[in-house]
């Protein structure tokens, strides 16, 4: 039997962690920042979570999908387990669907994306992934709560896109260590 050469660097099991560890920080925090309203039409939450797009994206393109979406299914075990104690149980759930739905199309659009210009592939599954996050969580989390949920809603995609586009700079500033294996 002859096995297929990956073209993707392995993942030790101390950058698991580390990968995970840096999901369930994210997501805890965000958790428990998106109950803290800066205005009337964003929350803290919405600063602070697209950094999970960039954790993913960085994953995606260094060890490849599978590694990417093992780092997205552990994290959100993890973050949900979590996020019932620092959170309530409705932020806790809303936040799990909603980021393991955005996960999984952040790293399938990534990886369709991941040959063409370096830039297009984090640009476009993080919008893609941010529109759906911001969609499911805050319509499970607040609708019917009497919050004004649509106005922090529209909010924070608005800064979820932005925060999106400024997270290119410290993506492209990792590329140098992302480069393919010396044996792809």
């Amino acid at each position: 039997m002859s096995q297929a050469v990956s073209r993707f660097a392995p993942m030790s099991r101390a950058q698991f962690g580390i990968a995970v560890l840096c999901m369930l920080l994210v997501v805890v925090g965000s958790n428990i920042l998106v109950q803290v309203p800066l205005n009337n039409w964003l929350t803290w939450g919405g600063l602070s979570y697209p950094v999970a797009f960039l954790v993913t994206d960085v994953l995606n393109r260094r060890f490849g999908p599978a590694a990417a979406r093992r780092v997205a299914w552990f994290g959100f075990a993890a973050a949900l387990a979590v996020s019932v104690w620092v959170a309530s149980p409705r932020i806790a759930l809303a936040s799990g669907l909603a980021y393991i739905c955005a996960q999984l199309v952040d790293i399938q659009v990534f990886d369709r994306l991941r040959d063409q210009r370096w830039w297009r592939a984090p640009l476009v599954s993080g919008v893609l992934g941010a529109v759906l996050d911001t969609a499911v969580f805050f319509s499970v989390a607040f609708a019917a709560t009497g919050a004004p949920w649509v106005t922090w809603m529209v909010g924070d995609l608005a800064v979820k896109l932005a925060v999106n586009i400024s997270m290119l700079a410290p993506f492209r500033a990792l590329m140098w260590n992302l480069a393919k294996p010396a044996n792809a």
